[in-house]
């Protein structure tokens, strides 16, 4: 599965890094989310999964390839 995060419409929340930390990280600047693997390892999934649900942006999806 890959990993896709549309930057512009993040809102910088942090809610990605809070439920998945070793697939989403904040630039210092600004706080906009960073993706730091496109293709996580299937244990973090469920991570991801939750980082999906609460975007407040819906700025990221999980997508089969």
């Amino acid at each position: 599965m890959r990993v896709e995060l549309d930057e512009p419409k993040c809102v910088a929340s942090g809610q990605c890094v809070l439920t998945a930390p070793e697939v989403f990280d904040q630039r210092d600047d600004d706080g906009v989310a960073i993706l730091l693997t496109e293709h996580p390892a299937p244990e973090l999934l469920d991570g991801v999964r939750e980082a999906v649900a609460v975007c407040p942006a819906a700025a990221i999806r999980l997508a089969d390839r």
